[in-house]
Formats: C-alpha cells, sequence, structure tokens
C-alpha cells in the first residue's frame, strides 16, 4: 500500500486543473492593484502548483476582456448587469459576482492647500462645473483655478463621480486622467491647485512603503455630509471606520467576479479572498471586509 500510494504521489499532475492547482487569468481594475498584489503573492504561497495571471486595466477594459472570454474572474467595481448575464447565459455560462468588500473614493489635494475639507453640496458642484476654482470654496484662497484629475477614463473611479455624484451627468472640461493613480498623486503634489480621485486602498494601509511615499507628497480631503446623524458638522476622511459606519458617503462594493466552472482555480481563488486569509488582507489595507474578521478574546479576572 505505500509502495502504491508513492507511485500515485509521483504520478499526480501537479498542473491540472483543481481548485488549488493549474492557471487562472484574471483582470483587475487598476485602483486594487496593491490589494490584488498582495493576494495573488498569498494565494500562490499556500497553493505552490497554482498560478494567477493577472492583467490590471481601467475597469472597461476588464469587462471587455471578460465578455471576449480571455479572462476567468475580475475584480471590479460593480456586479455583472443583467444584460451581461444573458450574454454570458446564451453560452451556457453562468457566472457569479461575489462581494469581497467595500472600499471608497478618496479626494486628494496638495499639501500646501489649506481648504481640506468640503461639503457633499461643494463636492458635487465641483464636478458638476458650478465651482471651477478655490475661490468658490473659500473666497480667501489665495488659489484660483482647480483642476480635477482622475487616474483613467473608463475606470471605476471615473464611473462612479458620473453615476453616483453627478448622476449620469456630464463632467466639467478641467477634467481630465492621468492614467494611473501613481499619476494621479505625481499631479497633486506638483500642482497647488488639482484635486485627484483615487481609491482609498492607495492610501489607507500606513504600514505600506507605498502608502507612506503617497501620504508624503498629499493630503486627503475631508467630507462634510449634512445627512449623518451623528455629528453631521464634522468632516469625515476615508477611514477604515467610516466607511464600516457608513458616516463617509462615498462609498462602493468590490467584487470578484468568475466566470470559469465550478471545481476549478477560480473556485478556489474566489474562495480565498472570501475566506480568512483573503479578508485579513483587505482588512489590512484599510477597506471593509465583506465578512468581518472574528477574534476571540478570553476574559479572566
Amino acid at each position: 500500500m505505500l509502495a502504491i500510494l508513492a507511485v500515485s504521489c509521483e504520478n499526480y499532475d501537479r498542473t491540472a486543473d483543481s481548485i488549488s492547482t493549474g492557471k487562472l487569468k484574471i483582470g483587475i481594475d487598476e485602483s486594487y492593484s496593491l490589494m490584488m498584489d498582495s493576494q495573488i503573492e498569498v494565494f500562490e504561497h499556500i497553493y505552490k502548483y497554482a498560478k494567477v495571471s493577472a492583467t490590471y486595466t481601467t475597469e472597461g477594459e476588464v469587462f471587455d476582456l471578460l465578455l471576449a472570454d480571455s479572462i476567468q474572474g475580475a475584480v471590479v467595481n460593480r456586479a455583472l448587469t443583467e444584460k451581461e448575464l444573458e450574454f454570458f447565459h446564451s453560452k451556457g455560462r453562468y457566472p457569479e459576482s461575489v462581494k469581497i468588500a467595500t472600499d471608497a473614493i478618496a479626494f486628494i489635494i496638495n499639501p500646501t492647500n489649506a481648504d481640506s475639507n468640503l461639503t457633499v453640496t461643494q463636492v458635487t458642484d465641483i464636478f458638476s462645473g458650478k465651482i471651477n476654482s478655490w475661490k468658490g470654496i473659500n473666497p480667501a484662497s489665495k488659489l484660483s483655478e482647480m483642476s480635477i484629475v482622475f487616474d483613467n477614463n473608463k475606470s471605476c473611479n471615473e464611473r462612479y463621480v458620473r453615476e453616483q455624484i453627478v448622476k449620469n451627468g456630464g463632467l466639467p472640461s478641467n477634467c481630465f486622467a492621468a492614467k494611473s493613480n501613481e499619476a494621479v498623486v505625481d499631479y497633486v503634489s506638483t500642482h497647488e491647485g488639482a484635486m485627484g480621485i483615487i481609491s482609498v486602498s492607495w492610501v489607507s494601509d500606513r504600514d505600506d512603503s507605498t502608502t507612506k511615499a503617497i501620504m508624503d507628497k498629499v493630503k486627503l480631503v475631508g467630507i462634510i455630509d449634512p445627512a449623518n446623524t451623528r455629528r453631521p458638522e464634522m468632516a469625515r476622511k476615508p477611514y477604515q471606520a467610516y466607511i464600516y459606519d457608513e458616516s463617509y458617503p462615498y462609498r462602493r462594493e468590490v467584487f470578484y467576479i468568475r466566470t470559469g466552472l465550478k471545481g476549478t482555480l477560480g473556485t478556489g481563488f474566489v474562495s480565498h479572498l472570501a475566506g480568512e486569509k483573503g479578508q485579513l488582507i483587505i482588512h489590512k489595507m484599510g477597506m471593509v471586509t465583506a465578512t468581518p474578521p472574528t477574534r476571540v478574546i478570553r476574559i479572566t479576572e
């Protein structure tokens, strides 16, 4: 029996597709590159015969790859629409969208800008074009023109502003895309009148060297939301606690979309993301987990 077991182990196909072995191609919105780099590294360390190949690009391009069947999974900012589900069903595929986290968009400004708090109304007026200078926020401001910079056209950040802030209206002429989150940070850090929009995952892990470097260059904008029932006059920055208690208004959900067959590596990877280790990584990144991590504490006298 021992001999048979030894031969069976030697003949085991470590490249076969299972929940812990094989290859998986996924697309990831670039906003979540820091978080997903850590997730993939841990997953491949646990399952040494698993290989996850990630393409980091805009949310729109991720969905294009998904619908073209070029990838088997995606980390994006929305679930599949009914139309997209119908497309997959017509091909005999039954994908699922699994919520893995809640994050938020963060507004960043140059450290020299004294106007570091905005009301929800002011944010709406900025993106609808009613306010186009910092003097429109504070008449005593030493800054004049305001420029607004996104990471990418067709990114989740740009879509969120269009859908949730300006309610599918157009964006003003002083908005433009800088091609990446790093480029947004670089632009804001060198232009006093700029305001950038990035994912909170880039500025929430204070132990991460990339986050530390970013926060040395820019500062976060606090948001005053009169809809808050507790201390509505207080400005909330996109910190984990305020995302969790929903007092920071610009929140959104993060999904893993699985289109591959059950029992394949895609199933194993989404189980990792939604499981204890994956959720702990998300918690560490300063985002709010879909499943809160549990600690059992024994109290003695």
